[in-house]
């Protein structure tokens, strides 16, 4: 077979949400026969290499540990590892740099320059990798769509998941997963439960995750007293989704939402606004309910699939199959394994 493929993997947070999830998935599923990976990352992790936090420490860290281990391939993730990154990699003389795009950039201009001693640009939906070319990043012939790729599993029933979550058995229940911040648009959020609950009293919500607005996220949902719950980050978010009716996504852009990803997986319908890359993951009144970012139109959908349990197991049913098809585990693994491979070939 000849020498492995060596790939450096570059992110500086492991709790980044989706491009984390990706980055650890690829580490633990590409074919160590054909591969030979490290990870790097300011994250303690017990299979990673330690970043500093400070970026010219991290910088000159990076130039030292590509000069002993004289990667193929070095694939950044997340913003600040593509800088750090993809500029080691250059100053070392790397011969393939990789760079993956889950959202629209927050600095297109140092994106730009990037691209330009990219050889590749993953982005994880068609609409992210149109809206970073509208942007000036990078050429069409650079773009790979490789949409992310996640497990299912077993899941406990409802009554054991509820249990868990100490919830009541018989009443509706709307999730919120994911990371609380201000693109998500908590306020949205608080205003589509206040009449979510006008027209279903009895509903429950449950919401897992953290983040820069959830303690004031939190303080805000007091006023609807035991009706909502906040979790906080949960690693079983399969107790979470067999315990939900609908995931609801109020945010005001996305890129591939992967919670909306994992939920449809496990079964799960969604309503969610209309933005970025929701379209690719929610077939509008096939998987879910999509509508424009406004709260009484979020609210009326919510309520819709709760009051109809046989719709929402037909939508839940296609979100599954979609999410098998176009989101599965050895999907994303086999395309991410192509790319290496063309690269360095």
């Amino acid at each position: 077979m000849g020498e492995r493929i060596r790939v450096m993997r570059v992110i500086t947070e492991l709790d980044a949400g989706g491009p984390a999830l990706q980055a650890v998935t690829l580490l633990d599923h590409l074919d160590p026969g054909r591969f030979e990976q490290r990870l790097y990352t300011a994250t303690p992790h017990d299979r990673a290499h330690l970043l500093p936090e400070d970026g010219p420490r991290a910088l000159a860290r990076l130039v030292g540990e590509m000069r002993r281990f004289r990667p193929d391939i070095v694939h950044t993730h997340t913003a600040r590892a593509g800088a750090l990154g993809r500029t080691a990699a250059r100053m070392t003389g790397v011969p393939a740099r990789v760079h993956t795009f889950d959202v629209h950039p927050r600095r297109p201009a140092v994106e730009r320059r990037l691209a330009r001693f990219s050889e590749r640009l993953i982005a994880d939906g068609a609409q992210v990798r149109d809206d970073l070319l509208a942007a000036g990043v990078g050429t069409p012939g650079q773009y790979v769509v490789v949409r992310p790729g996640v497990r299912t599993g077993a899941r406990p029933s409802r009554e054991v998941a509820r249990a868990r979550l100490g919830l009541p058995a018989d009443v509706p229940v709307v999730a919120y997963v994911g990371r609380i911040t201000k693109q998500r648009r908590p306020d949205r959020f608080l205003d589509t439960i206040a009449l979510v609950l006008r027209g279903l009293p009895m509903t429950k919500v449950v919401v897992v995750g953290g983040g820069e607005l959830a303690t004031d996220t939190r303080a805000k949902a007091g006023r609807f007293g035991d009706a909502i719950g906040f979790f906080g980050r949960r690693a079983d978010l399969d107790v979470v989704h067999a315990a939900t009716d609908v995931m609801l996504l109020t945010s005001d852009y996305e890129g591939i939402p992967l919670e909306l990803v994992r939920a449809a997986a496990a079964g799960v319908p969604a309503v969610a606004t209309r933005v970025g890359g929701v379209p690719e993951v929610v077939d509008d009144r096939v998987t879910g309910l999509l509508t424009e970012p406004d709260p009484g139109l979020l609210a009326a959908s919510v309520v819709r699939i709760l009051r109809d349990p046989g719709y929402a197991g037909r939508l839940g049913e296609a979100a599954a199959e979609k999410a098998r098809l176009y989101f599965g585990l050895p999907r994303f693994v086999d395309q991410m394994s192509g790319v290496y491979e063309r690269l360095v070939t």
